[in-house]
């Protein structure tokens, strides 16, 4: 049989796919000489096993885990349930990619009634021993035998009411010596039957519920979040227990290198003296700042100094390291690559490269282009007098407003129905994180900087705001008392992550400002990538805005945007309704100057760039007023008794012309080229638009490069027909004026047939410009309002399909249909301009693919821009 356990010295960082994350470096800090407490790791591998068996450990891998065992026991010189000389463990999952408390974890394994009394006897320090066998009863019970954490607690709580005292440091042993009875009473009155005594029973159960929790529901949850196989598994780690809570000379923390929310090269994080590891990162208790360790053990403060910069320099990046001391001695726990915000992930590339940590290469690798788009959101007006309520802990930074709500199913179910919301909690846990994803932002009145809902919402992008214990938070009333206030569930309030402030009511926000690093990180894209990057803008205000984030230029400019203002409606409300052609021209002729100037805004704040304008598109039926809603109007008038019969005549009217125009099916009916072969004076009107705005903008000095697309085209004739539409327009405006204006002539594909004849169509076309968003909809026969609100999320849980297809482009079938439309375009013409103007053109793995078929640009929102570039520059570097 393969080797399915392995010594944390037999293992290195390369093994991750085998180890887990947690493993591998746990392997490679034991090979480098820092202090780890010695152990073993069950491979991802067993993980795999264990499930294909129907959740049973089989004999081989049980034979090589009990190998371990006693090759630990001889390396510690301690036997696992041996009263006169415990080994205590700590069994702790570790999966391929990190997911920060989404698994289980169980300390102090091996204690029981015998080994505790033998512990007592052995280190003279009997509320150590309780405290720990009271945490194992706990932390085993909610995890292996599904006993809720709140009942332990509950029995916790009741016995500091009755000592009169606040925290757990002021229990006694006496105290705990309660508490652990019990607690065995809860297990016996929950399960009917004894807390397990027998360590080797303990202990394969705990491994057994450690692989299950890769298939929680909160496991489940992150690793859709962040597009994480289920496929992988989980490692799990066995590790010779160690121990914080000894007295004021142990404790326990987490820090990282550099500081997770900025990116400052500065050691960030957090200790709590006389404690365990979870005791920090549940936030049941406020820890200290890691640099007041410096005072209390000045000698343990320089020595995490050392293995801190050690670490980071070995892996490259910032670490997030878990630390503790025992009776003076340091041991680290566990190193790994540490979650960050996107402001400091920047920063931290850009920095180490100027520190030679790294090469311009690898630090754009290190971006996710995804986390960029957290850089791009808003922050509080700086010019707004604002009311605080109360200041925590600034955990993740960004601001946020919405209304309370306590739990995580209500944020879950508030958001579904539209509303923003705030998810306030005395600390959250795993089970949370649907909470967290639907809200807003989260505030806790307990725990810190490395709490769990800090680093959730740090690598989610969250404001978060922890540790605010001016709060008073009750959740079975669904309030807050603060400063004398009363909020309730459902009251506004506004979270400043950036400064852990908390805020009365709904604030201003304002657009973000790139930092330094943010644009030094960009330019050294652009000179790694060969993708072009266009917007999609249909205003001079989203013209300027992407110009300011890199924008190379306008991929999409829609038309019909432009006819959907409110002054405007009516006058193309008239054009439609119009019973002859003279009567459609005059309402033409009102648009005309509308869009001139449009086009006219967009080309000054465009300044010399090419401009894709797309022809009008939709279907006339959509500048309409609704069918059914127009029907029970009209219903009405004709019940009523007193009516206007000139109104009611208007009214039937427009409803006769409003069923002529309805479509069964619009998506695939009289829209795009077709509204400008049976219409051509729509686009007549268009095409004049834009040659008298280039004529005016050129007039004043600045440089146009106008591309007319044709849209919907999926017969080489449609567009042959419309393009001399163009070129008539074009010739005739040109005799009538001695400013040149030079322009192409292309078309979108979106349609199948368009792509497999796509030969033929480049006779005709300069440019193509790929609409993915239609083409995926044409392909796969969905209609996108109804598949994503019916049943595309159900496909992609039951994975049908790996991925929303309008989200990232499905390259087997949709992208396909692409590169075969390059292909055959540039068959005919060698030249031939391509991109694509979908959603997909701010997507990161669309981006790769448009790279790797050969794409001239690809365009999306403005705000996704430097995304884009990003992702254009890491598809090049992936390329070489």
């Amino acid at each position: 049989m393969n080797k399915m356990v392995f010594a944390f010295h037999e293992g290195n960082k390369d093994m991750k796919d085998i180890l887990g994350g947690k493993g591998a470096n746990l392997a490679e800090m034991t090979n480098v000489g820092l202090p780890v407490p010695p152990g073993f790791t069950i491979t991802t591998a067993a993980c795999k096993q264990f499930f294909a068996e129907g959740e049973k450990i089989t004999a081989p891998i049980q034979s090589q885990i009990e190998e371990a065992i006693k090759a630990l026991e001889l390396k510690t010189q301690k036997t696992l349930g041996d009263p006169a000389n415990p080994l205590l463990l700590s069994v702790r999952s570790g999966s391929v990619f990190s997911m920060p408390g989404m698994m289980d974890t169980i300390l102090n394994l091996g204690l029981n009634d015998d080994t505790a009394a033998g512990l007592i006897r052995l280190s003279g320090d009997e509320r150590f021993v309780l405290d720990s066998y009271r945490r194992f009863i706990q932390m085993f019970s909610d995890v292996v035998l599904g006993i809720e954490h709140y009942h332990f607690e509950s029995i916790i709580q009741r016995q500091k009411q009755a000592k009169g005292i606040q925290n757990d440091i002021e229990m006694t042993a006496a105290d705990w010596r309660l508490v652990v009875e019990a607690f065995k009473k809860l297990v016996l009155s929950k399960t009917k039957e004894p807390f397990p005594q027998d360590p080797k029973m303990q202990l394969q159960k705990a491994i057994i519920a450690v692989f299950s929790s890769w298939n929680n529901q909160r496991a489940k949850v992150y690793r859709k979040i962040n597009r994480i196989s289920d496929d992988l598994g989980t490692a799990v780690n066995i590790q010779m227990m160690v121990f914080g809570n000894l007295g004021n000379d142990s404790g326990t923390g987490v820090a990282f290198t550099r500081n997770p929310s900025t990116g400052e090269k500065k050691l960030y994080g957090e200790y709590l003296i006389n404690a365990q590891g979870e005791d920090v990162v549940a936030g049941i208790r406020t820890p200290q700042a890691i640099n007041q360790l410096q005072e209390q053990m000045p000698h343990i403060y320089q020595e995490f100094i050392q293995i801190s910069s050690r670490l980071e320099n070995h892996y490259r990046d910032m670490q997030d390291i878990e630390f503790t001391v025992e009776k003076g001695k340091l041991y680290i726990l566990q190193t790994r690559n540490g979650k960050r915000t996107a402001q400091a992930g920047v920063k931290i590339a850009v920095n180490m490269v100027e520190e030679g940590i790294l090469s311009r290469e690898d630090a754009i690798k290190r971006i996710d282009p995804d986390q960029l788009d957290q850089l791009l959101h808003r922050r509080i007006d700086t010019n707004v007098s604002l009311t605080v309520l109360a200041k925590g802990l600034p955990a993740s930074p960004g601001a946020a407003s919405g209304k309370i709500v306590f739990h995580a199913d209500d944020a879950e179910k508030w958001s579904q129905a539209g509303v923003d919301v705030i998810l306030v909690r005395p600390e959250t846990t795993p089970e949370d994180i649907h909470g967290i994803l639907a809200a807003q932002g989260i505030l806790t009145s307990r725990g810190g900087m490395t709490s769990h809902a800090a680093v959730v919402a740090r690598g989610m992008g969250k404001a978060c705001i922890c540790g605010c214990e001016e709060l008073k938070i009750d959740l079975k009333k669904k309030e807050i008392q603060v400063q004398n206030q009363l909020l309730k569930e459902g009251d506004l309030i506004s979270i400043d992550g950036s400064t852990g402030r908390v805020i009365t009511g709904q604030v201003p926000l304002m657009d973000p400002e790139l930092s330094i690093e943010f644009k030094q990180l960009l330019e050294w894209a652009d000179e790694l990538r060969t993708l072009k990057i266009r917007t999609n803008a249909d205003n001079p205000e989203d013209s300027k805005k992407a110009r300011e984030f890199g924008a190379e230029g306008i991929g999409l400019c829609r038309t019909e945007h432009m006819f959907m203002e409110a002054k405007r409606i009516p006058i193309v409300q008239q054009m439609i309704l119009a019973e002859s052609l003279e009567e459609r021209k005059l309402s033409l002729n009102q648009l005309l100057p509308m869009q001139t100037e449009d086009f006219k805004g967009i080309f000054h704040a465009m300044n010399g760039l090419p401009v894709t304008i797309r022809l009008l598109d939709p279907p006339l039926h959509e500048f309409l007023p609704n069918m059914d809603e127009l029907l029970i109007e009209v219903t009405k008038l004709n019940m009523a008794q007193d009516v206007d019969e000139k109104l009611r005549a208007e009214k039937e009217t427009l409803l006769r012309k409003v069923k002529a125009l309805h479509e069964m099916n619009p998506m695939l009916g009289h829209r795009g080229c077709r509204l400008g072969l049976m219409y051509p004076e729509i686009y007549q009107m268009q095409v004049e638009a834009i040659f008298m705005a280039a004529r005016e903008v050129i007039a004043s000095g600045v440089e146009v490069q106008p591309e007319i697309m044709i849209p919907l085209v999926g017969h080489v004739n449609e567009l042959a027909q419309m393009k001399q539409l163009v070129v008539d327009i074009a010739n005739k405006m040109q005799q009538k004026s001695d400013i040149p204006v030079s322009y192409t002539v292309g078309t979108m594909i979106e349609l199948p047939r368009a792509a497999l004849t796509a030969d033929q169509i480049a006779n005709e076309a300069d440019f193509f410009s790929f609409g993915t968003n239609d083409l995926t909809q044409t392909t796969f026969g969905y209609s996108r309002d109804d598949a994503e609100g019916k049943f595309l999320h159900a496909y992609v849980d039951q994975k049908i399909l790996s991925d929303n297809p309008f989200i990232t482009i499905d390259v087997e079938g949709v992208g396909a249909l692409v590169q075969m439309g390059v292909e055959k375009g540039q068959q005919t013409k060698p030249h031939l301009k391509t991109g694509i103007c979908g959603e997909h053109g701010g997507e990161k793995r669309s981006i790769q693919f448009c790279h790797q078929i050969g794409l001239d640009y690809v365009s999306c929102s403005p705000f996704r821009v430097p995304i884009a570039r990003l992702a254009a520059a890491q598809a090049a570097i992936a390329s070489n």
